[in-house]
C-alpha cells in the first residue's frame, strides 16, 4: 500500500501545472521536465544537450523546467532562480534563463539587474520585485516538488514522468528519447 501511495505523491508533484514553464506542444510524445540550479556547471552542460534535443526532436518533445538552487553550494543560484522568475511575469522566462545560463559566471544580483535591463524590464520594478513572496515562492514550490520526486542533485530529468537514470551528457539520452517516439 505505502509503494502505491508513494506512486501516487510522485506523479503528483511531476504533473505539469500552470505554473510551470514549458516549451513545445502540449500533447508531445516526450515530457521532458528537468530540475536545474544555474549556477551548476552541470546544468549549464545539460542546457546546452536540451537545446540540441529540442533542436532534433522538434514537435515531439515538451520540455519542463524547475528550479533547484543548491544554496549552500551554488550561493548566486536563488537569486538567479529568481529573477527568472520575476522574468517570466514579464512573458520573458526563456530569455532571461538562456542569458543566466549563457552568462553563469556572473550571476551576482549586478548581473541579473543588467540582464533584466537588456531585456527591457524596468529596473526599478525588477528590484521592488525581488521582495515580493511570491517569486521566491515559486521557486519553493519547484524545489519542494523536487523534494518529493527524490531529487538530490542537479540536473535531474524525468521522462514521462519517470526519473532517467542513464547518462545525459552523451548519445544515450537523446537515443533513449527517439525510442520513445512511436514511428
Amino acid at each position: 500500500m505505502l509503494l502505491i501511495r508513494n506512486q501516487i505523491v510522485t506523479a503528483m508533484y511531476l504533473e505539469v501545472n500552470k505554473n510551470d514553464h514549458v516549451q513545445g506542444p502540449v500533447n508531445a510524445p516526450i515530457e521532458l521536465i528537468e530540475y536545474a540550479d544555474y549556477q551548476c556547471p552541470y546544468c549549464k552542460k545539460a542546457y546546452h544537450i536540451v537545446k540540441d534535443i529540442q533542436k532534433k526532436l522538434g514537435d515531439k518533445v515538451k520540455f519542463v523546467f524547475r528550479n533547484f538552487p543548491l544554496t549552500e553550494l551554488h550561493p548566486h543560484a536563488l537569486h538567479a532562480a529568481i529573477a527568472a522568475e520575476i522574468a517570466a511575469s514579464h512573458g520573458k522566462f526563456w530569455e532571461m534563463h538562456d542569458f543566466l545560463f549563457e552568462n553563469q559566471n556572473a550571476l551576482d544580483d549586478y548581473y541579473l539587474l543588467e540582464y533584466a535591463r537588456k531585456l527591457g524590464i524596468n529596473a526599478a520594478e525588477f528590484e521592488t520585485d525581488f521582495g515580493k513572496d511570491r517569486f521566491y515562492q515559486k521557486v519553493k514550490d519547484d524545489y519542494d516538488s523536487g523534494l518529493e520526486n527524490d531529487v538530490q542533485g542537479t540536473p535531474t530529468f524525468f521522462v514521462n514522468g519517470e526519473q532517467f537514470d542513464g547518462n545525459w551528457m552523451n548519445s544515450e539520452f537523446l537515443e533513449y528519447l527517439e525510442s520513445l517516439i512511436v514511428k
